[in-house]
């Protein structure tokens, strides 16, 4: 009996911590939509939307090696309203005037996430909304701390507003290394 409820509280305990780890992935403070639109209304910031699946393995690789590196979270943090968002969530979310719902089929995409990816659905996916909640861009697969610290830096520095990309590119030296 004794050995029984240790095993049970064992598990217990470790589910309730694996539980409260996917809520705060890394340092990154995430909010749901609605928050990051209200709070940018308020005190305007760039919005960076984590497009993800619960199936996506991927996603889960970019939550535990990039989100979760020190210096994108304090970047995000900084810059951002970051925001997770599940492309498969069944909640409508009204935005801009419109009432985005979950499309119909068995795994289609939430309309809010097909309209951030421009239909392009790829997972993970990153879009990125200006002060005004203007769609910038959205950047589709897994991406390392390297990769997304310049298109960070670009867009929440507004580097987009006075050079390309590709200027931007040659000239960034990023802080994160290998």
């Amino acid at each position: 009996m004794k050995k029984n409820l240790l095993l049970f509280l064992s598990v217990l305990t470790i589910s309730c911590t694996a539980h409260s780890q996917k809520k705060e992935v890394g340092d990154v403070k995430w909010y749901t939509f609605e928050e990051a639109v209200r709070l940018n209304s308020e005190t305007p910031k760039k919005i960076f939307i984590d497009v993800y699946t619960d199936w996506c393995s991927w996603c889960k690789v970019m939550d535990q090696k990039t989100f979760s590196h020190p210096d994108i979270a304090a970047y995000l943090n900084e810059h951002y309203y970051p925001v997770k968002f599940n492309a498969e969530s069944s909640e409508p979310i009204s935005f801009s005037g419109t009432i985005f719902n979950k499309g119909q089929g068995r795994r289609s995409p939430h309309e809010l996430a097909a309209a951030l990816l421009q239909g392009k659905m790829s997972y993970p996916s990153v879009a990125y909304l200006d002060e005004n909640n203007q769609l910038l861009t959205s950047v589709p697969g897994y991406v390392t701390p390297v990769q997304i610290e310049p298109i960070l830096v670009f867009f929440g520095e507004d580097h987009y507003k006075t050079e390309s990309w590709e200027d931007f590119q040659k000239k960034y030296i990023g802080k994160i290394s290998e």
